[in-house]
């Protein structure tokens, strides 16, 4: 059985914790690997080859950092194919969904090649007679960045090529169901030129993030993940003097009105409820149908719920283009634990629409993998946990109410706030929730509003922990101190000494 290894200090290194976790095939349950689990020493290791790298990388050239940049983007272009392949064989997801990750997580290292531009200061000259002030932004050490499973190639390169990029060096800990990817990503920027220790990737459990965030040589922590553990993540980081970006979990809101187009909506709620399974922070799980619109979009999607192909993530002749629609759920433990919603939702008195309770595919070698298909619940009340409750798998749950301004309050009232979007031909009525609506990323007739690389993404209330949304600006000012210096050049003979308080003269 293949062990996969961490790396650090610019090369694979052989665990000696003794510890592993199994990698699976999702679409078969087939263990396909496993995985080291760091001990408190090799996550030690990983951080001391990132603060003995520091210093050189630091003092790197924007122009020698901007030129390795490029060239890892160029690497990371020419292999798109195969970081795809190694995200659905360990997640699950579908080979053209994977390569729409690959291509997102690219727009952020595309990004952090104007590091520049992102980097320049700012300057006010004869603030004060004879006195200037400069601004500059200047990197703080080592960052780490503790990852999730959903987007095993995407989210970590939201995190460390901006912080490398800015100037620090990073250590990363990615979610150990589907590592493989991290570790090819990782190779690539080496062969790209990056100095050994300035990215490291070290696999493991509770015990190495409690490493991390515990440990007085990181100076920042980047996470992704659920809402219980972003909360901790950020409270034991924060107390250990660091500064943490924890963004949480989400139950995603799409308010429909009733002047809709049913067709775009439809295919939007089913494109983004049943996408990757599911398993994205930005699904879409919760439609808010107003007046009698439910009446007419619940057939229409069920209409494309049936037309959807559910498979195995790489197609047999491994062309993106054959793709099925959806995938399998990442592990048995999280689709039982979906299934288990969908036995919840109608105990509690919820429409069962669509049950995919008990799907598996027609291939046989499938009959073994973590299976569940489209699922859609009507007449959803708030107090359901189905409601209360991420699911994050493909269960769709439709809550009608009589009014838009019934509906932006029923939004505004849940716990989170990740992101949000309203289908409407109204512009005001858009243009009112936009302004409104309490969530950190809004659509307009779009289902999954993640901003692009130059703009930021995070969400509101318990959908983040700390100031700071990730990549794009607010992810420059994350990865860097700023420090603003004020100088003068006086003459001898203008010196004195003078105990009051500076003013502006």
């Amino acid at each position: 059985m293949t062990t996969i290894p961490h790396w650090i200090d610019g090369a694979r290194r052989a665990s000696t914790s003794g510890r592993t976790a199994p990698v699976t095939d999702p679409s078969t349950g087939a263990q396909t690997a496993q995985v080291a689990l760091a001990s408190v020493a090799e996550v030690d290791d990983a951080v001391a080859a990132a603060k003995a790298a520091f210093p050189a990388w630091r003092d790197t050239s924007m122009a020698r950092r901007t030129a390795i940049l490029f060239r890892y983007r160029e690497l990371l272009d020419q292999n798109r194919l195969a970081l795809a392949e190694l995200i659905s064989a360990e997640h699950g997801k579908v080979l053209a969904d994977a390569l729409g990750e690959v291509a997102r997580g690219l727009e952020v290292v595309e990004y952090a090649c104007g590091l520049s531009e992102h980097l320049k200061g700012e300057h006010s000259q004869d603030v004060s007679t004879g006195i200037d002030v400069h601004s500059v932004r200047q990197p703080l050490g080592v960052m780490a960045g503790i990852t999730p499973f959903n987007f095993p190639a995407m989210v970590p390169m939201w995190m460390y090529p901006v912080a490398i990029a800015c100037g620090n060096t990073f250590v990363l800990k990615p979610s150990e169901k589907d590592p493989s990817v991290s570790m090819l990503a990782a190779e690539l920027f080496t062969r790209a030129g990056l100095p050994d220790g300035v990215l490291n990737v070290v696999h493991g459990d509770v015990d190495a993030v409690h490493r991390i965030l515990d440990h007085p040589d990181v100076a920042g922590v980047s996470f992704v993940g659920s809402t219980p553990i972003a909360r901790a993540v950020y409270e034991r980081g924060t107390a250990a003097g660091k500064r943490v970006q924890a963004l949480g979990g989400a139950k995603n809101h799409m308010l429909v009105l009733p002047d809709a187009d049913i067709d775009v909506a439809a295919d939007s709620a089913v494109s983004a409820g049943y996408g990757s399974a599911g398993e994205r922070c930005m699904a879409i799980s919760v439609i808010v149908a107003v007046g009698d619109v439910a009446d007419r979009l619940i057939p229409a999607i069920e209409q494309r719920t049936a037309d959807l192909a559910v498979g195995p993530g790489i197609p047999a002749s491994g062309d993106p283009a054959d793709s099925p629609d959806m995938g399998p759920l990442v592990t048995k433990a999280h689709r039982d634990r979906v299934a288990g919603f969908v036995d919840l939702g109608v105990s509690e008195g919820a429409d069962l629409v669509i049950d995919g309770r008990g799907y598996t595919p027609d291939d046989p070698a499938a009959a073994d993998g973590f299976w569940l298909g489209p699922c859609l619940f009507d007449n959803v009340a708030a107090d359901m946990e189905i409601y209360r409750e991420e699911i994050f798998g493909p269960v769709l749950c439709v809550v009608r109410v009589g009014s838009y301004a019934e509906g932006l309050e029923f939004i505004n009232g849940n716990n989170y706030g990740n992101g949000t979007a309203i289908f409407t031909g109204d512009g005001a009525a858009a243009r009112d929730f936009q302004r409104n609506v309490t969530a950190g990323m809004v659509g307009v007739n779009v289902p999954i509003p993640v901003p692009v690389a130059f703009h930021s993404f995070g969400g509101w209330k318990d959908s983040l922990f700390g100031s700071s949304h990730i990549y794009g600006p607010e992810g420059i000012r994350f990865n860097t101190g700023y420090k603003a210096i004020t100088s003068r050049w006086p003459s001898r003979a203008d010196s004195q000494v003078s105990l009051v308080f500076p003013g502006g003269d």
